[in-house]
């Protein structure tokens, strides 16, 4: 593919987006729908010719969509992997912003649904920060996911650990570094306790049953693309 191909991809991610922002919000609780709404700002401040900083800024984008439903077709369109993480131009740079300002424009969900419920992912079991220096034998290395939480302190997703106890797994790291969870842990969380079409589950509930190399496959095709 070439980069024409490419910025052709991440402008119809965009339009997808933009086009279904009605369904989008009524999928997405507030906290999602903020995130999407930050990383589209974060992608229309991305400097258009420092191509790494778009990269990651489209990478952001694509991570705050996943809590989406499966047959949600922007999720359906990310999981087909023709959606690529490539940069964008700086048309399409600039269309982020007025995306940003159509989503936060969409109406909010009844208030009695699922919009107000508790952030899902300090709902994940995790082990609390003292925990996790004890499992890690010291500070716990950068490229595991740490969820600050105001009422409990910072919270390790529990997945990225054995469940018989030892140091994190090796998989988890490699694929947490492909998914920048140093700079976005919110991100690379979504996308392990996601549905994923091509593994058949969760990362997070595969870790161990499909190989190592699947995984990171995965994660691999979510950040640089077919």
């Amino acid at each position: 593919m070439n980069e024409e191909d490419r910025g052709q991809s991440a402008a119809r991610l965009l339009a997808l987006i933009g086009e279904h922002r009605t369904t989008i919000r009524k999928a997405l609780d507030d906290a999602q729908h903020a995130l999407l709404i930050t990383r589209l700002t974060a992608l229309a401040e991305a400097p258009p010719d420092e191509d790494r900083a778009v990269r990651r800024a489209l990478q952001g984008v694509r991570l705050a969509v996943l809590p989406l439903p499966l047959d949600h077709p922007v999720r359906l369109a990310l999981e087909s992997g023709r959606l690529v993480a490539a940069p964008p131009g700086p048309a399409t740079v600039a269309d982020a912003r007025e995306l940003a300002h159509l989503l936060a424009a969409a109406p909010a969900p009844d208030p009695f649904g699922p919009g107000g419920a508790q952030d899902p992912l300090l709902r994940t079991p995790a082990l609390s920060a003292a925990e996790a220096r004890t499992r890690c034998g010291g500070t716990p290395p950068p490229e595991l996911i740490r969820l600050p939480d105001h009422r409990d302190g910072d919270r390790y997703p529990e997945f990225q650990f054995p469940a018989v106890g030892g140091t994190p797994h090796e998989v988890v790291l490699e694929v947490n570094r492909l998914l920048l969870a140093d700079i976005d842990p919110r991100g690379a969380a979504t996308w392990w306790l996601s549905g994923n079409t091509w593994l058949g589950g969760t990362p997070a509930s595969l870790l161990g049953r499909r190989p190592d190399h699947e995984l990171v496959g995965a994660a691999t095709t979510l950040v640089e693309g077919e």
